[in-house]
């Protein structure tokens, strides 16, 4: 795990806010940091270069959806993920386990791991820990996740327990069957609303010394208050000397809320899906470019911003690509989109390092709604 490692460069002093860098084979991510979601090999609508261009440092990819198409082989074969997608900066996949467990109707868990039938051709698939990871020791990612129960919202207490309990002994399957060296594989903990299944699993995985560490299980359905208690409690319990990472959360309040309690990375994929919708992050605020305040704007989106789309274009032009349903509308508001939440941790990182993080974000800070 040479090319592996976690440094902290400064702590807030009135958070546990902290800056960092996380070291991987195919270069270093600044933290705190988001991360965009490449789901298929690919952030939708737009290129590598494009993606680069936004400040994106690491970039995510999913192993369920990757062995469904084209197939772990065919990605192998090509040389792996970088290679395939042409993506040359760090990056991590994650193990299946939300996307396998989302299908409640098409699934049945047991010890052993969860077998579903496939959405796409209908075909049985046993999906084990020990085969979650060899998909993504072939995909070759720099961050690998272990695979995991993740139970829904809400769930009872004691369905909650069991899915502790089956998720750390799928993890040492996971820590058995991890080959790969220049792999990071990371635990995630689990736990539901309950502060002390979270603590008893957070404790439990600090003591495997992994390489990172994630906290998932939120942000599905839980209200963001909730979101926030569970990420302030868990968060302290990891190592201090390790890259901590909240899944599936990218809203400005729930990142600053999330970094404040010690978090480092974030994925989500409100950027893209926003831009497929004709909506644009502007300062924390989502505006439907359909609206028809916009029709006759001839601002940029954010005059700010440094994006190809807001140096480049109006409200008016991108309101009517909207309009017209053309492709180069959801480029251009993706390519801002991901500039802006991007930009947006980037801009907490220097306000930690020059200690500013509790004053100049303390709007986000404040637990008053879910924007």
């Amino acid at each position: 795990m040479a090319d592996f490692s976690f440094q902290a460069l400064a702590n807030c002093s009135e958070t546990k806010a902290r800056v960092g860098v996380f070291y991987t084979p195919h270069g270093v991510v600044e933290t705190p940091r988001f991360m965009p979601v490449g789901t298929l090999a690919n952030v939708k609508t737009i290129t590598p270069k494009q993606l680069q261009e936004t400040g994106a440092q690491m970039v995510l990819s999913n192993t369920y959806h990757l062995h469904l198409q084209p197939g772990e082989s065919i990605v192998g074969q090509a040389g792996g993920l970088h290679a395939f997608m042409g993506w040359q900066g760090p990056m991590l996949t994650d193990s299946g386990g939300f996307q396998v467990f989302s299908l409640s109707q098409m699934r049945k868990i047991s010890e052993a791991g969860v077998v579903f039938r496939s959405p796409h051709g209908g075909e049985i698939i046993n999906f084990t820990p020990e085969l979650s990871i060899q998909i993504q020791n072939i995909l070759g990612a720099d961050v690998i996740m272990a695979f995991d129960e993740c139970p829904p919202y809400p769930a009872t207490r004691g369905e909650v327990q069991a899915a502790c309990d089956r998720t750390y002994r799928w993890l040492e399957r996971c820590i058995v069957a991890h080959n790969r060296p220049d792999q990071a594989l990371f635990g995630i903990v689990q736990g539901g609303v309950h502060l002390d299944l979270r603590a008893t699993a957070a404790e439990a995985l600090a003591a495997l010394n992994l390489p990172g560490y994630a906290i998932g299980g939120v942000s599905v359905g839980e209200p963001p208050e909730l979101i926030a208690k569970i990420v302030a409690a868990t968060t302290p319990l990891l190592p201090l000397d390790k890259p901590r990472y909240l899944m599936g959360v990218g809203t400005y309040r729930e990142m600053a809320q999330a970094i404040a309690s010690g978090i480092d990375l974030f994925d989500c994929v409100i950027p893209t899906r926003l831009a497929r919708h004709g909506a644009a992050l502007v300062q924390g605020e989502r505006w439907n470019l359909k609206n028809a305040q916009f029709r006759a704007d001839f601002t940029p989106l954010d005059a700010t911003c440094p994006c190809y789309a807001c140096q480049n274009f109006t409200r008016a032009y991108i309101s009517h690509l909207v309009r017209s349903q053309e492709i180069l509308a959801y480029t251009l508001l993706s390519i801002h989109n991901i500039t802006e939440l991007v930009g947006f941790t980037q801009k907490i990182r220097d306000s930690i390092l020059s200690d500013r993080f509790a004053t100049d974000f303390e709007d986000w800070l404040a637990p008053t709604d879910n924007s």
